[in-house]
């Protein structure tokens, strides 16, 4: 068999990645959508469904010029798709002649979009006739401008005035690939030169981070399998040194990961000392992933399904001397890593979530033993899920004090919160860190 008939037709990618566009307009995420499609189309659909989520602003403000209203929601997503490929003719992936063509093919062949596929055609071809026209008739719409939704964009210029247009900037960039070396196996000199006789270049070395001048597949990353390494983002790699600072770990500790997966964090916690540690998630196939992190990893800890805001269902009594709660959020902080975000999320999921956060951490707090410590963090740059958060719980217990810690870390170089020695100096994701220590009165 040929190369060329190994590679599945553009069609069938187009087909599929619309697919995958539809999917997060009804409430999926996009990594499961993408885990969805065939294996030997998954790899070109997800870099076609990234590209389109990076452009999708654009996209539908293109597409509003040329209709009055929006087709069918499958056909909407085959056309958008197509004018997110096509509208840069500097950096286009594909000929204009031959993405029409497979687009209208990739039409015919989806009984759902069939219907359209002449209206398809018809519309991609008068964008191209009308290029330069069309796009400039949308330069004036911020979500063309900035491709996030009108509403993000607002909430950035109101939270972050002097922030807010570099932020949005970021999201459209490819993240660093960062690395968090595994102390128990190995040390940062070693494990360099490893890369070094590997041929992959170092942009960052800073004890266990590790950030590469160029992603990688892991597969290439020297000990991956044996646990040398893993994937993880140096903001997340804060969680395991804030949670453990200034202190003497024991065996006798005992730390709960309240939502774990897919554990990252577990794994740093267990890699940086010998305490038992608890892991819960509520999902059961994100739990197996714990399971599959630490595995790897050679680590051991108690993996339990669980929700983490009903104690009574899974605690033993026993109260805990350090309690990590990487609360589910919007991750808007992490949208240059999964750029579906955007698109995913509605306005009212931040209140909807910032309360789900608020319930979890009143649920934990009394199981911290006095003088422990509470890191409260999330991957989102919203204040709901940040400051205004942390303002709520000092002024409901006032047995918690607040501890130096990063607050807002901002994507990118950018930080807004205080500079402290545990802050990375790379390019870090969006994320929130608050550290509480119970007082005694």
């Amino acid at each position: 068999m040929t190369d060329h008939e190994k590679t599945p037709a553009l069609w069938r990618q187009l087909q599929a990645t619309a697919q995958v566009l539809v999917a997060v307009e009804n409430g999926q995420s996009g990594s499961a959508a993408v885990e969805a499609v065939p294996s030997e189309l998954r790899s070109g659909v997800q870099a076609l469904a990234f590209h389109a989520w990076r452009n999708m602003g654009r996209a539908r403000a293109i597409r509003a010029q040329l209709v009055q209203k929006p087709p069918p929601l499958a056909s909407d997503a085959l056309l958008c798709l197509s004018l997110s490929l096509t509208w840069d003719a500097s950096q286009a992936l594909y000929d204009d002649f031959t993405l029409v063509n497979q687009a209208v093919e990739a039409a015919k062949n989806t009984p759902k979009t069939r219907p359209q596929a002449a209206f398809i055609n018809a519309c991609l071809r008068r964008f191209l006739r009308e290029r330069d026209e069309l796009i400039t008739a949308t330069n004036d719409r911020s979500e063309a401008q900035w491709n996030h939704p009108v509403w993000w964009i607002k909430r950035l210029k109101n939270e972050q005035p002097r922030q807010w247009q570099r932020l949005l900037a970021s999201a459209n960039r490819h993240p660093p690939m960062s690395l968090r070396i595994n102390a128990r196996k190995t040390n940062p000199a070693d494990y360099l030169e490893k890369l070094k006789e590997a041929g992959i270049d170092v942009a960052l070395s800073e004890g266990i981070l590790v950030q590469l001048a160029k992603p990688v597949p892991v597969g290439m990353l020297p000990g991956f399998s044996e646990g040398l390494v893993s994937v993880q983002d140096g903001a997340a790699q804060m969680a395991s040194n804030l949670l453990l600072s200034n202190s003497t770990v024991t065996s006798t500790w005992r730390v709960l990961d309240a939502c774990a997966a897919p554990g990252g964090k577990t794994a740093h916690l267990l890699e940086s000392c010998d305490a038992e540690v608890l892991a819960l998630e509520v999902d059961p196939t994100r739990a197996q992933r714990i399971h599959q992190t630490l595995d790897r990893l050679g680590l051991k800890a108690t993996v339990r399904c669980a929700d983490a805001a009903t104690p009574d269902t899974w605690w033993d009594g026993n109260l805990f001397d350090r309690i990590l709660l990487d609360a589910p959020c919007t991750a808007s902080g992490i949208v240059r890593r999964h750029p579906d975000i955007r698109w995913l999320r509605r306005e009212s999921d931040i209140a909807q979530l910032a309360q789900e956060q608020k319930k979890l951490m009143s649920a934990l707090w009394p199981l911290l033993k006095p003088g422990g410590r509470l890191l409260y963090c999330t991957c989102s740059i919203f204040q709901a899920e940040g400051a205004d958060q942390v303002k709520a719980f000092l002024d409901n217990n006032k047995d918690a004090l607040l501890l130096p810690s990063p607050g807002h870390l901002l994507p990118g170089n950018m930080q807004s919160g205080p500079q402290l020695s545990d802050n990375r100096s790379g390019d870090n994701d969006g994320f929130f860190y608050a550290l509480f220590e119970k007082i005694s009165f």
